[in-house]
C-alpha cells in the first residue's frame, strides 16, 4: 500500500508592495528569528509573486497567501484572503 498523504499548503502573511502586473501581486513577507551565535533577533524579508485572479488587493494591504502549483517560472503562490485593506 502506498500511503501518500498531502500536507497542508504553506500559508504566509505579508504586505502588498506592488500591483502593477496583470493578475499578479508582489508581497513582502517579513520573518524574524533569533541568531544562534549572536543571540539577536534578526528580521529577514522575502518577496513573492502572488496570483490574484480577481485583482482585488492593492498596495499597502495585508494579505494571506498560500503555496500552490507553479503558474510560471517565479509565481507559485496564490492569494488566500485580504486581512487588512489599506484604504
Amino acid at each position: 500500500m502506498d500511503s501518500t498523504k498531502k500536507s497542508a499548503p504553506r500559508m504566509l502573511t505579508g504586505e502588498v508592495i506592488s500591483d502593477k502586473m496583470d493578475k499578479t501581486l508582489v508581497v513582502r513577507v517579513i520573518r524574524s528569528y533569533i541568531h544562534p551565535r549572536l543571540k539577536k533577533v534578526m528580521r529577514v524579508s522575502k518577496k513573492y509573486k502572488v496570483h490574484d485572479e480577481s485583482e482585488s488587493a492593492t498596495v499597502g494591504d495585508t494579505v494571506e497567501i498560500r503555496e500552490g502549483r507553479p503558474l510560471s517560472k517565479t509565481k507559485y503562490m496564490y492569494l488566500a484572503r485580504i486581512l487588512n485593506a489599506h484604504s
